[in-house]
């Protein structure tokens, strides 16, 4: 499909200057009508200003979409993958990865509502997130065509991004028109910041990168703590309390961010091939894979348990890389899911300095037998003599190699 066959096209729109900028560039480019659509993932800023400056640029009011999908990201996408426990590369929460394929369902949704033959990003030619939005496009409308402007278009500097703004009129904020210092990514589970003053990973992140946590040393010099109840694996309740999940997960951000706990300076393998160093924050989330695996300590049997734990690397890598549509992410999610049926309880966590620690659970579905595990005499369930047999046979095959070693002489 050339560039003049675009009629109508949906745009992830946050109201900043590129994607601004991509309004215009697609506009005066391909001659279509643009509809933007802007997400309220949890990101804490007033979405007001995109609708104004949509509005500017000479969007229709019936042309914009701003919805709040929080509830619905949390429900649906969030508490899934932490059903699985999913780290990317053992520290990755994968904050924004998780963000995408929701952003790209709702705007085919809105494509097919309006008649759009076309959708648009502002990712970059070089991050993950391009793939992540295109996979979930044609997952689920898989004619669709996707202009990614970075791919396209010829300018390749902030200053010539700036003219393009001036010469179309387009507000420029003071602090936009230099080069920004590093790239932030917000939602209501984490932020990330990557990119310049953060690009050398032998440097320290710099104090004023850090927005969702205070600094462990500027936590309070005295423990908090909060108890976290489940219900078939996902978080229902604080201290007692029963919340929404996007309620449950931002009181959990709040306690996470007042100790400090969270923050990953990380430098990981991008699905397009190169390494890049990030810097997470994930304060609730953090809390929240704590909890989990508390409760999930005394609610899975060692089988299920073990082969949660062998799944998950595959499971978080299939989400990184976009493929959350993907038959075999679904495969995994069943499996997952089906782990959680007794996956019910209370988690007490203590929370001091940037460290989060279980310090008790309790399910009415606990595997945990006390009389089994006690030093004490009187278990009737579990006889010490058995496991005589038990080791010998499991030793049987060292015993068979270690007779070999002696006959060859090895």
């Amino acid at each position: 499909m050339g560039q003049t066959e675009v009629n109508k096209v949906v745009l992830a729109y946050s109201g900043g200057l590129d994607t601004s900028i991509i309004l215009k560039w697609l506009q005066t480019t391909y001659g279509c009508e643009v509809v933007t659509f802007t997400a309220d993932l949890g990101q804490g800023e007033e979405l007001g200003p995109a609708r104004d400056k949509a509005l500017l640029l000479g969007i229709k009011p019936e042309n914009i979409f701003i919805e709040d999908l929080r509830e619905e990201f949390v429900r649906d996408y969030v508490f899934p993958m932490f059903r699985a426990n999913a780290l990317y590369e053992g520290q990755y929460l994968l904050g924004t990865s998780i963000a995408r394929p929701l952003i790209g369902k709702r705007q085919i949704e809105i494509a097919e509502m309006v008649g759009a033959d076309a959708v648009a990003h502002g990712a970059t030619g070089k991050g993950n997130d391009q793939v992540r939005f295109e996979l979930a496009y044609y997952a689920l409308k898989p004619d669709v065509k996707v202009i990614a402007p970075w791919r396209e278009w010829d300018m390749r500097s902030r200053e010539a991004l700036v003219a393009f703004a001036e010469a179309h009129q387009i507000p420029i904020a003071k602090d936009k028109r230099g080069e920004a210092p590093f790239s932030v990514d917000v939602n209501i589970l984490h932020t990330s910041s990557e990119g310049k003053v953060l690009e050398d990973p032998a440097q320290d992140v710099p104090d004023y990168v850090y927005s969702r946590t205070v600094s462990p040393q500027d936590a309070p010099d005295r423990t908090s703590h909060v108890t976290v109840e489940f219900e078939r694996g996902d978080a229902v309740a604080l201290d007692g309390v029963r919340l929404t999940p996007a309620a449950l997960l931002a009181r959990l951000n709040e306690l996470g961010h007042a100790n400090g706990i969270g923050r990953v300076d990380l430098v990981e393998n991008r699905f397009v091939g190169m390494k890049s160093r990030g810097m997470y924050e994930t304060p609730g989330g953090t809390i929240l894979l704590a909890a989990h695996r508390g409760i999930e300590q005394i609610t899975l049997d060692r089988g299920a348990a073990h082969l949660k734990d062998e799944l998950m690397p595959r499971y978080a890598e299939l989400v990184y890389n976009g493929f959350w549509f993907a038959p075999e992410r679904e495969m995994l999610q069943a499996a997952i899911d089906k782990s959680q049926d007794r996956v019910t309880g209370r988690v007490r966590l203590e929370l001091y300095k940037g460290n989060v620690g279980v310090v008790g659970r309790e399910s009415p579905y606990s595997l945990y037998d006390q009389d089994l595990v006690t030093f004490e005499d009187g278990a009737v369930a579990y006889d010490q003599r058995d496991a005589e047999g038990f080791i010998k046979l499991n030793a049987l095959r060292l015993r068979t190699l270690g007779q070999r070693r002696k006959k060859m002489g090895d």
